[in-house]
């Protein structure tokens, strides 16, 4: 046995990040995937930039452990051969805008109709009522709406910033996941399956609440207006490099005056308590900031961890990868891809001590698994053959 989901099957249906995503963390964890993807060029990430042997990094960093069965779902005899896969799955995965699979004939009464008790999974933008539900929807738009742009900048009067990753797709997917993993627990004690709708919207809203969503918590009682309490950072500039530094209790602060040796900060009546250093907190960091340009990011490191000061220096991708503490948990793999060379990857983050999570194989080509897994069917060869011949069904020899 290999992974706390072996045994379980998908159809996953979605593109992009957010389901893909989501359905590669469950396959990653021993779920069989089988991803649907046009013949015509397949998943739009895909076609991504920087590429190797025919793939984009996007691309494989987000559909490994999967089979690709490629199906054109505008044909009847396509909408069969799907409907086929989709008896005895578990899990049914898809991201079109509200309304489409339904249109496509793919809608949780149709599959169910086929699959009686099966997860099925709609993920949406903005969500599945309201004036934005048919829109389309990207991830900047999403940080626009939902607070978080505000919040990167640090205050309402700031120019707005989107962070420089894809917060809401990787936040749906991490929750998408989650709930999927759920309702397979709450199936198999009541044999019920059900519909779970989540929208990126409200993940990345509910992924805020917890630590960015205080003035508006009181209800009746919202700030007018969210004010920084700084507009600095914990990332300080030393001699030769950045590193950050967090002090949060008494203890710490006191130490962190040790190890800058500034005993008169100790002193100062504008830093007594942890109350008037969080009122004070612009004049704070920029001695701090003052103080650490003196020496090295290594040496200020040295420093501060002999004095039991939480800090680390910044570091860039390209030294992430090679850094010790990387290292020793092996964070990253290595391994090989059959055409797309030596790949590396982070490695499923969850360590399972009786069924652990394993990289399997690598992304697929599109349509690399059609033949084997609808010859599964009962479809006789012939049958494969013309569906292939004809354009219904995509493998990569007929795409070449």
């Amino acid at each position: 046995m290999s992974g706390p989901l072996n045994g379980f099957r998908i159809i996953d249906l979605s593109a992009m990040i957010s389901g893909p995503m989501a359905t590669m963390m469950l396959g990653d964890q021993g779920a069989e995937v089988i991803k649907i993807e046009n013949p015509d060029g397949g998943d739009y990430v895909r076609k991504g930039a920087n590429r190797q042997g025919g793939f984009s990094a996007g691309f494989l960093n987000n559909n490994r452990n999967k089979k690709s069965v490629a199906i054109d779902l505008k044909t009847e005899c396509g909408k069969a051969v799907l409907y086929k896969l989709i008896k005895g799955a578990d899990v049914f995965v898809q991201n079109f805008r509200p309304g489409v699979a339904e249109r496509m004939g793919f809608g949780e009464q149709a599959v169910r109709a086929v699959q009686a008790n099966v997860i099925y999974v709609s993920i949406a933008g903005f969500g599945f009522e309201g004036p934005f539900a048919s829109r389309p929807v990207y991830d900047p738009l999403i940080q626009a709406m939902s607070g978080l742009t505000t919040v990167q900048a640090g205050s309402d009067e700031e120019r707005p910033r989107l962070v420089r990753t894809i917060v809401p797709d990787k936040t749906t997917a991490i929750t998408a996941a989650q709930a999927i993993t759920a309702a397979l627990l709450a199936r198999e004690r009541s044999g019920v399956g059900q519909h779970v709708q989540l929208s990126m919207l409200a993940s990345v809203v509910s992924f805020l609440w917890g630590s960015d969503m205080g003035s508006q918590t009181f209800a009746g009682h919202e700030l007018p207006q969210q004010s920084a309490a700084s507009f600095r950072d914990l990332v300080y500039e030393t001699k030769d490099g950045f590193i950050s530094v967090a002090v949060m209790s008494d203890k710490e602060w006191n130490n962190l005056t040790i190890a800058l040796n500034k005993a008169e900060w100790l002193q100062d009546p504008r830093f007594k308590t942890p109350a008037l250093r969080d009122k004070n907190i612009n004049e704070r960091l920029a001695l701090i900031q003052e103080t650490l340009l003196e020496r090295s990011a290594d040496d200020w490191v040295a420093l501060l961890e002999a004095n039991n000061v939480p800090c680390a220096k910044v570091l860039t991708r390209n030294e992430m990868i090679k850094h010790p503490q990387v290292e020793a948990n092996n964070v990253l793999i290595e391994y090989d891809h059959p055409h797309a060379g030596r790949l590396r990857q982070s490695q499923p983050p969850a360590i399972f001590s009786a069924t652990p999570a394993e990289i399997r194989y690598g992304a697929p080509a599109l349509g690399e698994h059609t033949r084997e897994e609808v010859e599964k069917l009962d479809f006789s060869k012939a049958e494969v053959d013309d569906m292939i011949a004809s354009g219904i069904l995509g493998t990569p020899e007929a795409a070449s």
